[in-house]
């Protein structure tokens, strides 16, 4: 087992985890968290369904779906493995939903101006839109892109359980774009690590290997993690920034093994080869 250093030999450890209980609603920060099987506990636990296509709905087709990431979503209480829990929606003008009021889909439909249902069940063959900038105005700027690629059957996430991002990799897009605000809210990690001072996109070094958090979880990090429109969008008080994508993520292109080529990518996805808890604090060390 590998231990990650920096030259002053300061290891890596967890600085901050972070839920999203609705899939492309904000979400929350968290001291610690339980990671099982399928991913972070309560992570992506509900998402909404455009009823007209059966589509799940997501900010990367911010086109349809405008100002998305200012819903917000909390859990009313904690969840558990053997029971999940409602969640508080938070609309724009400051409206609290609670999911499991009897006219939640009829209050989400009318402040979307779509009909659409909240789910805790992604439909058979589930897809999202993705909108791509580079072809806006022509007929492909919108495609319809498959859900949980490498996690569980009638899941919500966009391809893995679990998204990892490193400090390092703020840090080298903030060196080449430096008017930019990188913050984690914009990348939506699970789990972010303080790398410690390392330099550059350090996690694309993992891909293929397995680490350990804490005393007990290990991962297999499987693939870089591509990036989309989502980073550059406005949420709370960050602004828009195309720059967020053409002059800090671009910077990165490595190979992604599930799409077969080289993408704009930052962090890493992870599938779960043993559940446990991690906390903020927690050291990172690579096993092999």
């Amino acid at each position: 087992m590998t231990l990650i250093k920096n030259e002053s030999a300061t290891p890596a450890t967890v600085t901050t985890l972070w839920r999203y209980p609705v899939k492309s609603m904000m979400g929350e920060e968290l001291n610690g968290a339980e990671i099982t099987d399928g991913g972070l506990l309560g992570d992506r636990a509900y998402a909404l369904v455009d009823v007209e296509t059966g589509n799940v709905i997501s900010a990367k087709n911010p086109k349809k779906w405008p100002n998305f990431f200012t819903y917000r979503a909390a859990f009313a209480a904690p969840p558990a493995q053997n029971g999940l829990q409602p969640v508080w929606i938070t609309l724009p003008d400051g409206t609290v939903l609670r999911s499991d009021q009897s006219d939640i889909n009829e209050k989400l439909s009318q402040y979307l101006g779509h009909k659409v249902v909240l789910q805790t069940q992604s439909p058979k063959d589930a897809k999202l839109e993705q909108f791509w900038p580079e072809y806006e105005g022509e007929a492909n700027e919108v495609s319809n892109e498959a859900v949980a690629g490498d996690a569980p059957l009638g899941t919500f996430f966009d391809y893995a359980a679990l998204h990892l991002l490193t400090t390092s990799s703020m840090e080298a897009m903030q060196h080449h774009y430096p008017v930019g605000r990188f913050e984690v809210r914009r990348f939506r990690p699970n789990i972010m690590i303080d790398t410690a001072g390392m330099k550059g996109f350090v996690e694309n070094d993992w891909v293929g290997k397995t680490i350990r958090l804490g005393d007990t979880l290990r991962l297999q990090v499987t693939d870089p993690c591509p990036r989309c429109v989502m980073p550059t969008l406005a949420q709370g008080d960050l602004p828009q920034d195309n720059g967020i994508f053409k002059n800090g993520i671009a910077k990165n292109k490595p190979m992604v093994p599930f799409a077969g080529k080289e993408l704009p990518s930052v962090g890493v996805y992870a599938r779960v080869l043993t559940p446990g808890w991690v906390k903020r604090g927690d050291s990172l060390s690579i096993e092999g």
